[in-house]
């Protein structure tokens, strides 16, 4: 499907990070985690790039997708739009989705890579389903935690949903995970590893690590979705 919308809300989520909410058109129809291409002018000319939508089925009034703004002649026209202005959106794509088809899965996501698992996190508070779904969240210091409140509310009203936050760069007050996602930390906090179904969303060098990861751990690969996010 294919259309043209205007901003209907933005979000400031952390420093670097907004979110842009469309009206969600009639017969828009999608799977928690899949994306849509995102086509704006730039410089004159038009380009489309692939966005995860960080928005959640449920939520019928309008579809969000989630930006960090890197400086990039994109990502720029983007941090300048105001409510009301236009973008042509087409989709939904994409095959990394749960919809609670297993009883069991585990996230695990790396910096704005969270914006699937934050819809798929939102759909399955939403719809009150029985799976029990880890998150482990990577990035680098506590600033860079991008829906970390709304993830906070989710785990508060979903008894089945645990979020693990780890930081790379932690300040010497932080007192969770201080380490990158690794073999030792997957089994620390998710014991019961081999029993799930895992997604991975992140950027491409950290997606391909968590498949090396899970290929070491003995988990079959028909048990591992992934969408890697390359940065514009």
């Amino acid at each position: 499907m294919k259309f043209e919308e205007k901003t209907t809300d933005i979000i400031k989520r952390i420093h670097d990070v907004k979110s842009f909410r469309f009206r969600r058109p009639e017969g828009f129809e999608y799977k928690p985690g899949q994306y849509i291409l995102v086509s704006l002018t730039v410089e004159g000319k038009v380009v489309t790039k692939a966005f995860s939508l960080s928005s959640s089925p449920t939520e019928k009034g309008h579809i969000e997708f989630t930006k960090k703004l890197t400086g990039h002649p994109f990502s720029n026209v983007l941090d300048n739009m105001n409510i009301g202005d236009s973008a042509v959106i087409s989709g939904p794509f994409g095959n990394m989705t749960f919809e609670g088809e297993y009883a069991k899965v585990a996230l695990l996501s790396g910096g704005i890579g969270i914006t699937p698992m934050v819809s798929i996190c939102r759909y399955c508070t939403d719809m009150h389903l029985d799976a029990d779904i880890m998150l482990i969240y990577s990035n680098k210091t506590e600033n860079d935690l991008a829906f970390r409140e709304e993830l906070d509310e989710m785990m508060h009203n979903n008894s089945n949903l645990k979020v693990v936050y780890t930081l790379t760069r932690a300040s010497e007050s932080w007192t969770g995970c201080r380490e990158r996602i690794c073999e030792n930390m997957v089994a620390r906090e998710i014991p019961d590893y081999r029993e799930r179904h895992f997604l991975i969303c992140g950027p491409p060098e950290m997606v391909r690590s968590m498949e090396e990861m899970l290929i070491a751990m003995k988990i079959p690969k028909d048990m591992v979705k992934k969408e890697a996010l390359a940065g514009y």
